[in-house]
């Protein structure tokens, strides 16, 4: 069984060495992102790569993708059901990868509000006292897709003293009473969440339907001095859009852990802002990259011995 691990071999927290102490049985290659080929491989990994139309013809033995993580935005599924290739993810609440998330969004929030990005200069300027931040207890959090990462972030929320807010493809009364939530409305009701809300929160996936949700009009109906956290997709979000926002004062901040192109130019003026930034990291822990290692390697056995596979989406 050879696997293509479509990203550099030192990835994602090493998880390639943890593949193969998993499974000594199989052969991994790393080929670094976007592959040119898929020739001579039975199961492809594809990270942040992508696994178009064009780059399936070249799958001579294909037989699986499967996704470390939950991500496919990036795989041709209509493409891979036409070869007979099953595509396969592994969920956010399966592996922990939702929890992690979640920790590093209640960090964003408090170092946001906080104003902790202005700590250190402070401290070389030998004053004390400043600057003086904002209290999470008594905010409205606004949190735009509320999937396994949205309420993973509620339930962590509920001990901060917040209003919290909700925004689902498919609005369930249930979830309004059960994670204590002031309001739930549909993506139509965007507008609705976004002027009440103090921190808006982004974990949807980028589709047609979000891709740039995020535009000039969308942060015109932000209310003023209100921050954006996306742990969603980069696409999400339109940069311009953005830079012009945080330069105009309209919106106080941003926090970003995935971007408009990845990486991202580390030049990039918008860095100079009230940005704060991880390198798409927030769902990677010790735990979740076990957990997500351990769901994949689990696939690709099931596929060695003739098994039905699990969280198969083609």
């Amino acid at each position: 069984m050879k696997v293509l691990f479509a990203a550099p071999e030192d990835a994602w927290g090493g998880i390639l060495h943890r593949f193969r102490t998993c499974l000594p049985d199989v052969t991994f290659t790393a080929r670094g992102l976007n592959p040119s080929s898929l020739t001579g491989y039975d199961v492809v990994i594809p990270t942040m790569s992508r696994i178009d139309a064009d780059l399936l013809q070249t799958a001579d033995r294909l037989q699986l993708i499967q996704q470390i993580g939950a991500g496919l935005e990036g795989v041709d599924l209509d493409a891979a059901k036409a070869k007979g290739i099953a595509v396969a993810n592994v969920p956010t609440d399966v592996s922990g990868n939702a929890d992690s998330v979640a920790e590093m969004v209640i960090y964003f929030m408090l170092a946001l509000m906080r104003r902790t990005a202005e700590h250190a200069e402070q401290r070389q300027k030998k004053q004390l006292g400043v600057p003086v931040g904002r209290s999470l207890m008594g905010a409205t959090v606004g949190i735009v897709g509320f999937g396994a990462i949205g309420q993973a972030v509620s339930r962590r929320l509920s001990g901060f003293g917040v209003r919290q807010m909700a925004i689902k493809r498919e609005p369930a009364a249930v979830l309004t009473s059960e994670f204590g939530l002031d309001w739930l409305g549909s993506l139509a009701e965007l507008p609705h969440l976004l002027e009440q809300s103090d921190l808006v929160l982004l974990t949807l996936p980028d589709t047609d339907q979000t891709h740039h949700l995020f535009n000039a009009g969308r942060f015109r109906q932000m209310k003023p001095g209100s921050y954006l956290i996306n742990v969603g997709r980069g696409g999400l979000v339109e940069r311009e859009a953005l830079q012009t926002a945080l330069v105009d004062g309209h919106l106080a901040g941003a926090a970003l852990d995935v971007f408009w192109q990845e990486p991202p130019d580390p030049n990039d003026p918008i860095f100079a802002l009230n940005v704060l930034t991880s390198p798409h990291v927030s769902g990677l822990s010790d735990r979740s990259v076990e957990g997500i290692m351990q769901g994949a390697a689990d696939n690709i056995q099931r596929l060695m011995a003739g098994e039905v596979l699990l969280h198969r989406r083609v």
